[in-house]
């Protein structure tokens, strides 16, 4: 997805405006301009603070400490520069409608080519299952002709075969629907989303496997 681009001062500008409503740690203006954009962009950290440090080198915000979180506030300098600049607001707004815009309409294309492959995926999973079930039922059925009925290790046989297309099917179905949710949240992935993921795919696999050993 391609991020907003912002004329040169117009982020620094939005900022002051931001901090001339409150006061606000980095994470909430994080989530302000979020929300301005209506959740199609979210701006990193290594954006935002680096801007803040250079507001407050110029005088035009000031941060204290309040527990953890390190909260910026505008000052009487940084009002003046807005006030100075309030005219350009208007046009930096106009911006932020037409990158939401542009990010709403990449995030639909994004979607909807997802679920196209999805839909395609899950009719060849479905192709691939009804193929081999016919497979199997159709081994069942000379198997029985043989020997007049099809034993306990063959109906054992028959039930593993369809919980197997079960398993490809859920699997496929998993794979693709988090590729999709990953993709039309790649800007806010976080390195610990990565590991929890691993974890629990880790741990679903342990908790298969260990079904497997009661038997």
């Amino acid at each position: 997805m391609t991020p907003p681009v912002f004329a040169h001062g117009s982020l620094r500008l939005y900022l002051l405006a931001l901090l001339e409503e409150q006061s606000r740690h980095g994470y909430e203006l994080i989530q302000a301009l979020s929300e301005r954009f209506g959740g199609t962009y979210t701006p990193s950290a290594g954006t935002i603070y680096p801007r803040l440090s250079k507001l407050e080198e110029e005088g035009l915000v000031t941060k204290s400490t309040d527990g953890r979180k390190t909260v910026y506030e505008i000052t009487d300098a940084g009002r003046a520069e807005l006030e100075s600049r309030r005219h350009e607001l208007d046009d930096i707004e106009n911006e932020v409608t037409d990158s939401v815009r542009r990010l709403a309409d990449g995030v639909r294309a994004e979607v909807n080519e997802a679920m196209r492959s999805l839909r395609a995926e899950l009719a060849s999973a479905a192709r691939e299952a009804k193929r081999a079930a016919t497979d199997t039922s159709a081994s069942a059925a000379s198997t029985t002709s043989a020997t007049g009925t099809t034993g306990s290790a063959d109906r054992g046989r028959i039930d593993a075969e369809r919980a197997l297309q079960d398993a490809d099917l859920a699997v496929a179905a998993f794979r693709q629907q988090l590729r999709t949710d990953l993709r039309t949240h790649r800007d806010r992935i976080r390195p610990e989303a990565v590991t929890l993921l691993k974890a629990r795919l880790e741990q679903v696999r342990t908790d298969v496997l260990a079904t497997f050993a009661d038997r």
